[in-house]
């Protein structure tokens, strides 16, 4: 198994914070991944995430940038799939889509948007992905679903790689739809601990069976990424190698600030050789192995 890790950043807009500062420096150590959480509503300063990771993406220049997860009612899903396309672009392939269907009822009330019971939110969150890598990878993009609808939807330029989404999700039918149509899993540590997250990727596996090729996409690829649980030290720097330490809620201090560590484990190696990553492919593209040579299949 290889293993990734990165950071999730708190995007307070307080005088004492520095959401960009704390990524540039978790990029420095060597951390994989940076991600963002999406509340939106509340009475405590706070950037907004997209325009907070694009920020964030423009002040590093290796880590991958990630929505931890994108709350679903908040934004068009292709209006999503427009602002995916635009920062994986302009990030050099970076980009890591964590969508959620959206679990704080109370945010979008307040926002006067749909609050949808439990089933409607998966209904809506496999309608939205199906648009989004509808109007990724095809033309003239038509669709009609019980909440989200488009007619001959075009958006260019199309992305130079399949951008890889990944799914925060708990229940049986959401482990199911991760596992049908997601490239990883983002769960939360106190809503899927190890013991439990290893009971929820067996619902995610056999999601997976069951799944089809999509347009563009030559392989199965899962990766779980998991917020919190882990405690980086001096001597245990993701660069330095060194066994990761199971169990527990652990976060690192990031230049005087508190953040959380998520692990991030890749379930299973690639069946190619590494490339270097910002390699090109066909046609002058980045294929998904030459932005991250450590992406590899997990079944088919």
């Amino acid at each position: 198994m290889d293993l990734r890790f990165g950071i999730t950043v708190i995007p307070s807009a307080s005088e004492r914070s520095d959401p960009a500062g704390e990524a540039r420096h978790a990029e420095e150590l060597g951390f994989d991944l940076v991600t963002v959480w999406d509340h939106l509503h509340g009475d405590r300063p706070s950037y907004e995430t997209w325009t907070l990771l694009t920020w964030i993406a423009a002040s590093t220049s290796r880590i991958s940038v990630g929505s931890n997860v994108l709350g679903l009612p908040y934004r068009n899903p292709v209006v999503i799939a427009k602002m995916a396309e635009t920062l994986d672009r302009l990030s050099g392939g970076r980009l890591i889509l964590g969508l959620g269907a959206g679990g704080n009822d109370a945010e979008f009330e307040a926002f006067g948007l749909p609050v949808r019971s439990p089933g409607e939110k998966l209904e809506a969150l496999e309608e939205a992905i199906t648009i989004i890598r509808g109007v990724w990878f095809g033309p003239g993009f038509t669709f009609e679903g019980r909440h989200y609808r488009t007619l001959g939807a075009e958006v260019e330029p199309k992305p130079p790689r399949p951008i890889p989404i990944w799914l925060g999700t708990y229940g049986p039918k959401g482990l199911d739809l991760t596992g049908r149509m997601a490239d990883g899993w983002l769960p939360s540590m106190p809503y899927a601990p190890p013991p439990v997250a290893r009971e929820k990727l067996k619902a995610i596996r056999e999601g997976g069976r069951a799944r089809r090729a999509r347009p563009g996409r030559d392989h199965v690829r899962l990766q779980r990424g998991g917020s919190g649980g882990r405690r980086c030290g001096p001597r245990t720097r993701p660069s330095g190698g060194g066994r990761a330490q199971r169990g527990g809620r652990a976060a690192r201090r990031v230049r005087g600030r508190r953040v959380h560590v998520p692990e991030l484990l890749a379930l299973r190696g690639s069946s190619r050789p590494a490339r270097t990553p910002g390699t090109r492919g066909p046609a002058g593209r980045p294929r998904p192995r030459d932005v991250d040579p450590r992406l590899g299949p997990v079944g088919e």
